[in-house]
């Protein structure tokens, strides 16, 4: 700071000089030159006569050191001044670096927002999630495994459990509404270390089965139901006894504006496995040290409950929980790190080439300030100052095109832990200052460098002529290099969109219509009251108009992502003795559901009303599922043994159905259909085949579940048709987004060589006129410049297609039935890169074959 006083002191005190010794001096030297005194000798006579060259000094006293500044702001007007007489070049080179930095600050938003930034929890080292887990497969606790974890664990100081659910919540007189939440015990406020800012958290006494039912809730929430008042959550009124702060709406890796109370019952069996374990590791102990710690505990009561439960190599495990939060985002982003990294270093190489034939074309300036005493280091700091300004340009506009592209990125990117949290801050200014200064050096370092080579004789500073033609083709070979690879991704992921795009779900979505029920359980707590409810719904459904029939599934194609799968044993062929047995989707559905979307019985029969409670129970298989388990096609009346139970009546198969995309398109079609009879779920989606419109037949069949309860949300009422787009919306957008970088990085390397070919014919124009008045014809002049073009990108193809193949691997997770080299689609994208570099050369060289011979030659 204390520079900057003395620089602006320095300034007035200057404007002091000129305005008050001015006339002075003046006066005094016309005085002296008419006594014959030289003009100059006069002008600093009179100067010193009146102490202008002390006042001078005693300015200047205090702002030395200073001159650089001065020197350094005259360089940027002076550079400013140039950039604006090149409006074209300033404005293409500013737009490109604003993609570049733009898109790569977008970015970074992301990565900082995810993978930087640490978890809203004091120690989040310390924190674990608790789940069990047997070879591959990884799912959550049971109430059994909870309890021995509270009782026997010895590493954790504070333990918890949440059990995720969709559940009805009303609030006053409105409709019910079904909200995802997750019941919560006391402990879990323990181990995150979050407090309330009003109430008081839930406490152990509210865990016991049979206490008043209480819950937390957001600050968002409790603008609508504050402390003290009553929500009803499932049928079942909870008192809010406490709000969090504002902003908190996650516990662990679940969110939501309600938390109410979980209270585990005692229990009869080692299933269901529904709970989340939460627990803070205590001082010193690690996770391995953990994991051998509830090993012994899943040692320990594993004998107690075989009966239920045959896996005996499943284990209790600990996870880090931040490695739980952020799943595979590190992979995600990556990819599109990469991505964006590529085209910023595309673009790099583009404002670079065009820096260079800048510089070139400014030889005659340049040469003239080194004859008038400008060294190289002056003239070098003329040529970083520009690029510095185009920097500073780009990343201003940058960070515009940043702003919009975070929203942009959380709005359609993929789904990614907490980059809805990613806004614009410091941060990402800072890494885009950060982003402009390393270009600026890159930019403005290849003149320099040139310049540093070149001696200055006659005419020219920069004589490197072929030193500047070999660097510019190198950057262009680069941009070729580089756009490869975002256009072989681009490509494989339009490739596996397409495969994926034409997966047939099992049925035609076309006419159908969807309801998803969810049912109270304080209302509609057991398989009576569920029963009697679907007994008054399905004729009320059939009755309302433009509906032709109409079936029930707990799970709705073609993607469900809270499938549940169960184990199972075959009867005729035992488990192995490691307890291990082989798992599927089980989906209750009515035989109506497959009626209605036309799926066909393959071999057996379909439920019938004989298949009640009371009756040994029966199964349906899809096809998937027989063929791979019985490939000889016979798998009716093969038995099984569900849910690892030993002690439960076998259950039949009785039919195979036609394959139903459940899990997803991508994704196997194998699952087990129960009828509802044998375990009424409380939540079900209602399927109707629609003579009319189905968004209109969706609407009256809500308004005519109304009718029966008002207190039932009602939700998803949508034809089936926009569930089947939607559940490509993930790869549709990887898509989308790879193939903006694609395009922009193609656009980039196509100037590039179209630059780089109309300077080259700009600088050959006599030769080519010599060459065409000696009787070349047009075809050989545009052959020599579509070749010269052809060979960069020849030669930056084919560097592209290793870092293709080196790189695509990355992508191998998001590809549907394409292989991440896959020799087809590499070909596609090369021929593509080829062709858009065969266009952007021939149009220079077609203009270059139009040169009049004697206009050419009369150039200098």
């Amino acid at each position: 700071m204390s520079r900057w006083r003395a620089f602006f002191q320095k300034k007035r005190l200057d404007r002091e000089l000129d305005e008050e010794m001015r006339l002075h001096i003046e006066m005094e030297a016309a005085d002296l030159q008419s006594r014959g005194v030289a003009p100059d000798i006069a002008r600093r006579e009179a100067t010193i006569a009146f102490g202008g060259v002390e006042r001078y000094k005693e300015a200047h006293r205090d702002a030395r050191g200073i001159r650089w500044l001065e020197d350094a702001l005259a360089d940027l007007r002076y550079a400013a001044r140039a950039l604006i007489r090149s409006p074209a070049f300033t404005l293409s080179s500013v737009l490109v670096l604003a993609l570049g930095i733009g898109a790569s600050t977008t970015i970074f938003g992301a990565i900082d927002a995810v993978l930087l930034t640490r978890l809203p929890y004091s120690h989040d080292e310390r924190l674990v999630e608790i789940g069990m887990r047997n070879g591959d497969n990884t799912w959550h606790l049971s109430a059994v495994d909870y309890r021995a974890l509270e009782s026997d664990q010895r590493s954790f100081t504070a333990l918890g459990a949440e059990s995720p659910n969709e559940v009805a919540v009303r609030i006053g007189n409105a409709d019910a509404v079904r909200q995802s939440m997750a019941f919560v015990t006391s402990g879990v406020f323990r181990a995150l270390g979050v407090t309330v800012a009003s109430g008081r958290a839930i406490q152990p006494s509210d865990e016991t089965p049979g206490a008043p039912a209480v819950a937390v809730v957001s600050a968002q929430m409790a603008t609508r139901a504050g402390l003290g008042q009553t929500i009803t959550i499932g049928g079942v009124p909870h008192t809010i006894v406490g709000v969090l702060p504002p902003g908190v709406t996650t516990l662990g890796r679940l969110s939501g504006d309600i938390w109410p109370v979980l209270q585990v019952r005692p229990p009869t069996r080692r299933g269901p496995f529904f709970l989340i374990g939460l627990a803070r590791l205590k001082d010193g102990v690690t996770v391995d040290a953990a994991t051998r710690d509830l090993a012994g505990i899943s040692e320990r009561i594993f004998p107690i409950w075989a009966s239920s439960f045959q896996a005996r190599s499943a284990r209790i495990l600990p996870m880090p929980l931040r490695e739980r939060v952020l799943g595979d985002a590190s992979h995600t982003l990556g990819v599109f790190g990469g991505a964006v990294a590529l085209v910023l270093l595309v673009a790099v190489a583009n404002v670079s080439s065009l820096a260079l034939v800048r510089a070139t074309n400014r030889q005659r300036e340049l040469s003239v300030r080194a004859m008038l005493g400008g060294t190289r280091g002056r003239l070098a700091r003329l040529l970083v100052a520009e690029s510095l300004l185009l920097a500073v340009t780009g990343a201003v506009a940058g960070v515009l095109v940043a702003i919009l592209g975070l929203r942009v990125l959380v709005a359609i990117g993929p789904h990614v832990p907490r980059l809805a949290d990613a806004k614009p801050d410091v941060t990402m200014l800072g890494f885009a200052a950060v982003v402009a200064i390393v270009i600026a050096v890159i930019v403005g370092g290849a003149p320099v460098w040139l310049l540093a080579r070149s001696h200055a004789t006659g005419s020219r500073v920069i004589g490197a002529a072929r030193g500047t033609q070999a660097t510019r083709a190198g950057f262009v070979i680069a941009q070729f290099a580089l756009t490869l690879p975002l256009l072989a991704g681009a490509g494989l992921l339009l490739n596996s969109f397409l495969r994926l795009a034409r997966v047939r779900p099992g049925f035609d979505a076309s006419g159908l219509a969807m309801v998803h029920v969810s049912l109270p359980f304080a209302r509609y707590g057991n398989d009576t009251t569920i029963a009697a409810y679907w007994v008054r719904a399905l004729p009320v459904i059939r009755d309302v108009p433009g509906v032709l029939d109409a079936g029930l599934t707990e799970f709705a194609p073609p993607n469900e992502p809270a499938m549940d799968f169960n184990n199972f044993a075959l009867m005729d062929r035992p488990a192995p003795a490691d307890g291990g047995q082989p798992e599927s989707p089980w989906i209750t559905a009515t035989a109506d559901y497959f009626r209605t979307l036309r799926v066909p019985l393959l071999d057996g029969r379909l439920f019938t009303l004989a298949d009640s409670a009371s009756a040994p129970p029966v199964v349906v298989v899809s096809r998937a599922w027989a063929n791979h388990y019985y490939p000889d096609g016979r798998a009716v009346g093969h038995q099984m043994m569900p849910g690892g139970c030993t002690t439960c009546p076998p259950t039949t198969i009785v039919g195979i159905v036609g394959d139903i995309k459940v899990q997803g398109l991508d994704a196997p079609a194998d699952a087990i259909y129960v009828p509802p009879t044998q375990g009424w779920p409380p939540q079900f989606n209602v399927i109707a085949r629609t003579a009319g419109p189905p968004a209109e037949a969706a609407k009256r069949m809500v308004a005519a579940l109304r009718t029966l309860d008002a207190g039932v949300p009602l939700d998803h009422a949508m034809p089936l048709e926009d569930r089947v787009y939607d559940s490509v919306t993930q790869p549709r957008h990887w898509t989308m987004l790879l193939g903006g970088f694609a395009a922009a990085a193609l656009m980039l390397a196509a100037v590039g060589v179209f630059g780089l070919l109309s300077y080259n014919i700009s600088t050959r124009r006599r030769e080519i006129g010599v060459r065409m008045a000696l009787g070349a014809r047009a075809s050989a002049v545009i052959n020599m410049f579509v070749w010269r073009g052809m060979g960069h990108a020849l030669l930056g193809t084919a560097i592209g297609l290793v870092l293709a193949l080196w790189s695509s691997h990355a992508l191998s997770s998001a590809l549907f039935g394409v292989s991440a080299t896959d020799p087809t689609t590499l070909a596609a994208v090369t021929v593509v890169l080829l062709v858009v570099a065969l266009t952007a050369s021939w149009l220079p060289a077609r203009r270059a074959a139009t040169v009049e011979p004697v206009t050419a030659l009369r150039l200098d």
